[in-house]
């Protein structure tokens, strides 16, 4: 990354005055090393870190900075998987001690950061309980944030771990629906802490909900709809009015609901308690169409109790040229009206249809990385070891 986004005029710093927390999306052991991160977390307004399989593909394979340990771990007899593991792990732990300060700092409300646990397990609901425990207790870092993806065998996992004290990053959220069920676990797993008579005020949980992948389904849909031709000008006048705009309303009618939760009896409750607000994390906030403004997903977000987890390209782009100002409640009327319009007979897209089919695919874009990395580490250990 350049120096933008640690120049005095960075719009980053300035969203945080809003209430927002900047997460960045991407980590690697040489910006570790570099000292980059630790510049970035003292002058470019980064409080945290969120990682996930295809990162950690991008970081390892290929780079000769992890083969001593690689090495190491084949002396040490360890199977490929162990050998992944102690490479993620320590790069978890480096980055936990450098953001330990903001942790410390924010009493808790910044400085994590994610790891998933294997994208292979998203559906049992036990393997995920048993690798969430198990990498908090091996990571052993206060400000680790295990990922749970929020899959109808992912939430219960979720709900149990954080019961046991463990911090929760529910990723792979893409309905309100999703959202919702998300917010409700996160109540119940205090509760049952809180049950126990244990300490729920130094638990933290963000519910990742996702976008701009929402707007390329979409889009695509409605692209192909033109393609094959319109009736009348309306009709295509009612479709173009959709495009790149409803990952953003929905994200907007999602924080209608954030604000609905935490006014509820059961939220107060625990409140009382010293329980600590699961903020809504917009994630996917790279624009993938060109023609759109690349901090689209910045700019329209931008409100309290919130956090914006953003890859290395959105900082920059963002610490040079977003426009901030706290929009998360404007055009709330307007998002509903565009989500409700989906229905029209002449636009025709099924929302919650998107949304599954965007489910399994996410759960994918993680499953192919995870492989391949584990492809690339055998071949490496191959290559590594002592004939």
């Amino acid at each position: 990354m350049t120096d933008q986004a640690t120049k005095p005029n960075n719009h980053l710093v300035e969203i945080q005055q809003f209430g927002q927390s900047i997460w960045m999306d991407n980590l690697t052991r040489d910006m570790i090393q570099s000292g980059e991160l630790k510049q970035l977390i003292e002058n470019g307004g980064i409080c945290g870190i969120t990682s996930n399989p295809a990162i950690f593909e991008k970081a390892i394979a290929g780079n000769v900075i992890y083969d001593a340990d690689i090495e190491a771990g084949i002396r040490a007899g360890l199977p490929t998987y162990k050998i992944y593991e102690s490479l993620v792990f320590e790069d978890i732990r480096n980055a936990c001690d450098i953001l330990r300060p903001i942790y410390d700092a924010t009493d808790g409300l910044d400085g994590y950061v994610s790891i998933e646990v294997p994208p292979t397990i998203a559906h049992d609901t036990e393997a995920t309980i048993n690798e969430a425990r198990r990498y908090y207790q091996e990571i052993g870092r206060e400000n680790v944030m295990i990922k749970i993806p929020g899959t109808t065998k992912g939430l219960p996992a979720f709900e149990q771990v954080l019961s046991e004290g463990i911090n929760v990053n529910v990723t792979l959220l893409f309905s309100v629906e999703s959202y919702v069920n998300t917010a409700w676990a996160y109540i119940r797993g205090l509760e049952k802490r809180a049950a126990e008579g244990k300490d729920i005020s130094k638990l933290a949980s963000v519910a990742s909900f996702f976008l701009s992948r929402i707007d390329s389904n979409i889009d695509q849909r409605i692209d192909e709809k033109l393609k094959q031709g319109v009736d009348d000008i309306s009709t295509e006048a009612k479709l173009r009015a959709v495009k790149g705009k409803v990952a953003i309303a929905n994200a907007k009618i999602a924080y209608q609901q954030f604000k609905e939760i935490i006014q509820s009896d059961r939220w107060k409750a625990l409140s009382a308690k010293g329980a600590n607000i699961q903020r809504l994390l917009w994630a996917s906030t790279s624009t993938k169409d060109p023609s759109y403004s690349d901090v689209m997903y910045v700019d329209e977000l931008v409100g309290p109790n919130t956090v914006n987890t953003m890859p290395p390209s959105t900082i920059e782009a963002c610490a040079d040229h977003c426009n901030v100002a706290n929009r998360i409640e404007t055009d709330v009327e307007e998002a509903y009206k565009l989500i409700e319009s989906l229905k029209d007979p002449d636009i025709d897209i099924n929302l919650d249809e998107v949304m599954d089919e965007l489910l399994v695919e996410g759960i994918d874009k993680f499953v192919k990385p995870f492989q391949s990395l584990m492809n690339s580490l055998e071949e490496k250990v191959k290559q590594l070891s002592p004939v």
